[in-house]
């Protein structure tokens, strides 16, 4: 299988980037993946400036000349594509958000109305094909709404991917709280072995992998007396 990792973090020592990491060790265990990944903070993506060249050539290509052709390239011809992000503003990393702006040449101007009276862009590439998996941390305890606006919009843009949005992801890089983080890492790298089965994740597995480490007035207080 073709794995493309897309990490978001603008940080080489991520706290988010360490669950995926996780999470591809277990989709390894029993056989090996080609996985590519890039770190997006590294690469030369201009902002989308919706001047619909791309849908006037409809080859796939933008017609910016930067490093989001060889990504469009990877994207349409792989088996599965993780966003691996820290939640910011309620959304995802602006260098990450440019790179999905610039997807767009993989569609068609031509739109279509679905089933349930939704409109979108005719598909360019066969995105049937391709599955998404969706894996963010944040710095907020167990707040719900943190990640509504994140959640709406994976949704609409992705189709349904199996999201897995985690909070108090900074204990991942704080040595005292490697009892409680060091666990949350297995049961990643666990997801990782039945993601590897099925391409899905079961509400069971995702309930817990988004359990917080520990609970919200204690991580508060941590967080307060830094």
């Amino acid at each position: 299988m073709k794995i493309l990792v897309l990490n978001g973090s603008p940080k080489k020592k991520s706290d988010t980037f360490r669950l995926t990491e996780a999470f591809l060790k277990g989709m390894n265990k029993e056989q090996q993946h080609e996985v590519t990944i890039i770190n997006v903070i590294e690469k030369k993506i201009a902002p989308c400036q919706g001047c619909f060249g791309c849908w006037a050539k409809m080859d796939g290509h933008c017609v910016i000349d930067d490093d989001q052709n060889a990504i469009l390239d990877l994207y349409r011809n792989t088996d599965l594509v993780i966003w691996s992000f820290p939640l910011y503003c309620y959304a995802m990393p602006s260098h990450l958000k440019a790179l999905l702006d610039r997807t767009i040449p993989l569609v068609k101007m031509k739109m279509v109305e679905g089933e349930d009276g939704s409109v979108a862009h005719e598909a360019l590439a066969d995105f049937s094909k391709i599955h998404t998996l969706v894996i963010c941390g944040s710095g907020f305890p167990d707040w719900e709404q943190n990640f509504d606006g994140l959640k709406a919009m994976c949704n609409l843009c992705f189709c349904g991917p199996d999201m897995i949005l985690v909070p108090e992801t900074p204990l991942l890089n704080i040595p005292e709280a490697a009892p409680v983080a060091d666990p949350l890492l297995s049961k990643f790298e666990k997801a990782g072995e039945e993601y590897a089965v099925s391409l899905r994740l079961t509400p069971e597995t995702i309930a817990e992998l988004e359990r917080p480490m520990i609970p919200k007035e204690a991580y508060i207080q941590n967080v307060n007396a830094r």
